[in-house]
């Protein structure tokens, strides 16, 4: 993850993209949006500084050419942690978080970050609210035990040549709220509102009267407020209330409960409690809305609404309403803070967010201060087609699962699906039980009776059997015998059993960490692109690996992108290939569980110094990848492309089988399927040939370094037996590995279209084995 180290301001000449410009407002969080023609977002980052990211239209900033600003302070040019954003028309401003003074800057004028008046840059504040041309602030320190404080109020004024400067007047002030104490504050189009100690709420300012407040009672979690509106989330209910100009909040959701809320130009939007997903009402095309993601943070400016995704932390952009007019903002590839950090300790229904869990080296907590914590609101539910698999605790939120994954009968009623196999043989055999006694009870209440009524009838001649009720007793029996066979076959499972789709483990964060002790450097197995594998011991004493996504691969990899590698996962089950036991998806952490390979890699036997290997393995194993790879191209559904073959991804298990590791995950369309398959091959070859030789794939002691450009010619020129490696000692038969050869040279053929299929090759592999000529 790339961490910013300041500020990102550039100036941008963009086109003005509407005629008219209109104006959306958000409450002060971790991410917040400047609005009108020059609209732009800031967000604060995960990096442990509380740096500030920022993104315009069609155009997101970069950490290696940003400048830094300048504090207020003339003495100082430093950098300038956020403890708090929110955005007015073309600026920004935020609550410094080592001193918890003001500080506003415009995205496009770098030059002008001068924006709070001369009589207020040293004043320290724990709230700030920026509205269409103006910014209020509460005074007192932002860290520490503050209940409520005096407002100051200043005006950003736009000159003819659209630089911006502060100006200290009146116009956004009221002597009527001089002596109360405010907690919480938001600014609108004209207006600034805000709740006072003992709650309710009161606005001032030129367009405070529009709204058509009267004595509004209560407290309130979280205020958001649009050009002529104004909504609220109830502190006790967490239900929406809105004032103002209703064409901005047309029906606004009644029944549902909130934990955030933002403001566009025709629309607000509210992340739900329960699900965490993003709801939105007003002027609004609901089909433009996130599915199935939930989110920690939102901010909108006039058609976009911005956010930070709760599963990874990464920045996600969306419109409100489709247009071809609405410019594009694109965030950069960050991690962006879930919350505003506090000395507080959290609440009921909150937890406090890990930072372990973003695997950045050194990051041991997303604030400035260690103190500090980010206490998040717990999800209670899941959106659709996913399952709650582990409650909210007080470190970690609940745990969605995908459907796709649905084990067990505790999920299959959410989920809509039918009970799982062993569920259902229970249910069977509890209610064959129940007709068992139930029959048998009436069964012989009956012979009772018949007994009774009919034997002074029936004494001269024998009963005739009655079929009827022999084959219900047969039946009964046949049962009895069935549910003895089927609790064997349960209690011993075949030797080598082929797992069912669907049974990969979820494991808990915290249980993965002591199963590889806090994933120390000790327990590493090897670390590759997508992250670090681990040797870890479960708490049943299972030795397994757990591979651990880094940033960049949960970056590059949404959370829906994930599910379907699952999905995927889970359908894998060969001999050849190194299958999933289990996963974890918690606090933004990727973690794959599988099947530790004692043995190692076969590049570590035939380079790395493990035990050599003769010649009667090298061959099984090339036969046993091949029969790997050949799994995931023809068998697996959907095909899956290697992508990554090479002898370091060929695993070997505790009884020295091949298995293939790392394959890629997400499959390619159909058009690129047979080019990918054969890029398979050509790297298959390279194996192959590094069996033969020993060599590795390049190598600069040798000349040339490359296998390949070593090799091929050798073997095309019929001196194929001039590439067996000499430190293995010499078969009695060596034409199995001249074959070996020349099925290298096929695989490693410049033309694809020349080259074999991996069925063709583990056949041909298949036969070199079976008929036993290399001894």
């Amino acid at each position: 993850m790339r961490i910013c180290s300041a500020l990102y301001l550039h100036l941008f000449l963009l086109p003005l993209f509407y005629a008219d410009s209109v104006y959306g407002f958000g409450s002060m969080g971790p991410v917040s949006a400047a609005f009108g023609d020059e609209g732009f977002f800031c967000a604060i980052d995960a990096s442990g500084r509380q740096n500030v990211i920022c993104w315009a239209k069609n155009v997101s900033s970069s950490s290696s050419n940003a400048p830094a600003l300048s504090s207020p302070s003339p003495s100082s040019n430093a950098i300038l942690p956020m403890a708090a954003l929110s955005g007015g028309e073309a600026f920004m401003c935020g609550i410094l978080a080592n001193t918890s003074q003001a500080f506003c800057w415009s995205y496009f004028d770098p030059t002008n970050t001068d924006l709070v008046p001369p009589a207020y840059q040293f004043t320290a504040y724990s709230y700030i609210a920026a509205g269409k041309g103006h910014v209020c602030a509460v005074r007192g320190y932002y860290y520490s035990e503050k209940d409520s404080g005096s407002v100051d109020c200043w005006e950003i004024v736009r000159s003819s040549n659209r630089t911006l400067s502060s100006v200290q007047n009146t116009r956004f002030y009221d002597q009527s709220i001089a002596n109360l104490g405010f907690r919480k504050i938001v600014g609108g189009g004209g207006f600034s509102c805000g709740e006072v100690r003992d709650g309710g709420l009161v606005c001032w300012g030129p367009s405070a009267e529009g709204l058509g407040l009267s004595e509004v009672s209560g407290r309130f979690q979280v205020l958001a407020s649009g050009m002529g509106a104004l909504c609220g989330i109830l502190e006790e209910s967490a239900e929406i209330r809105c004032w103002g100009d209703n064409s901005s909040f047309i029906e606004p959701p009644v029944g549902t409960r909130f934990i955030s809320l933002t403001a566009g130009a025709r629309h607000f939007c509210g992340i739900r409690e329960d699900t965490h997903e993003v709801e939105c009402w007003g002027s609004y095309n609901s089909s433009l809305l996130p599915k199935g993601s939930g989110f920690m943070a939102i901010a909108s400016s006039d058609f976009t609404i911005c956010g930070t995704r709760e599963g990874d932390l990464v920045l996600d952009c969306w419109f409100s309403n489709a247009s071809s007019i609405i410019p594009d903002y694109d965030p950069p590839l960050e991690l962006s803070s879930p919350g505003l950090c506090t000395p507080q300790p959290c609440g009921a229904g909150e937890f406090a967010f890990n930072a372990s869990t973003l695997n950045e080296a050194g990051l041991t907590s997303l604030c400035v201060r260690r103190d500090l914590q980010i206490c998040s609101p717990c999800g209670l539910n899941c959106s659709e087609g996913y399952f709650l698999s582990s409650e909210c605790t007080a470190n970690s939120d609940r745990i969605c699962t995908s459907c796709s994954l649905c084990q067990n009968s505790s999920c299959t009623s959410v989920c809509g699906l039918p009970l799982p196999r062993e569920t259902r043989q229970k249910h069977f055999r509890q209610i064959r039980q129940l007709v068992l006694i139930v029959g048998c009870s009436v069964i012989g209440f009956l012979s009772v009776l018949m007994v009774g009524c009919l034997l002074p009838r029936l004494m001269g001649a024998p009963p005739r059997p009655e079929k009827g009720k022999r084959k219900r007793f047969g039946t009964c029996i046949k049962k009895q015998e069935f549910k003895a066979e089927q609790d064997d076959d349960l209690a011993r499972p075949p030797l080598n059993p082929t797992p069912d789709i669907g049974l990969a483990q979820v494991f808990r964060l915290s249980e993965l960490k002591d199963a590889t002790n806090g994933f120390k450097e000790f327990n590493e197995l090897g670390r590759g692109s997508y992250g670090f594998v681990y040797k870890a011991v479960l708490s049943d004493g299972r030795y397994v690996a757990v591979k651990r996504a880094n940033a960049a691969t949960i970056i590059h990899t949404n959370s829906r992108e994930f599910e379907m590698e699952l999905e995927i996962l889970c359908k894998v089950r060969h001999p050849n290939v190194v299958n999933l036991l289990g996963y974890c998806s918690e606090m933004g952490e990727r973690l794959l569980v599988y099947e530790l390979m004692p043995h190692g890699t076969l590049h570590d036997h035939l380079h790395g110094g493990l035990s050599p290997l003769n010649w009667e393995l090298r061959l099984k194993i090339a036969m046993q990848a091949a029969r790997g790879l050949e799994y995931l191209h023809k068998e697996s559904v959907p095909p899956i492309v290697h992508r990554d073959v090479k002898s370091s991804n060929i695993l070997l298990d505790a009884d020295m089988v091949a298995r293939i590791a790392d394959f890629g995950l997400l499959t390619p369309s159909e058009r690129d399927l047979v080019e990918d398959m054969k890029s398979d091959v050509y790297n298959f070859g390279i194996v192959l040939l590094e069996i033969l030789s020993g060599r590795k794939s390049y190598d600069i002691d040798f000349m040339p370094p490359d296998i390949v450009e070593w090799a091929v010619p050798l073997i095309k020129n019929g001196k194929g037996a001039a590439i067996i490696d000499r430190y293995a000692a010499l078969p009695r038969n060596v034409e199995p590995l001249l074959k070996l050869a020349d099925m290298a040279e096929l695989a490693l053929r410049v033309d694809p279209n020349q080259r074999p299929t991996v069925s063709e090759i583990a056949s041909l592999l298949e036969q070199i084995v079976k008929d036993d000529l290399i001894l």
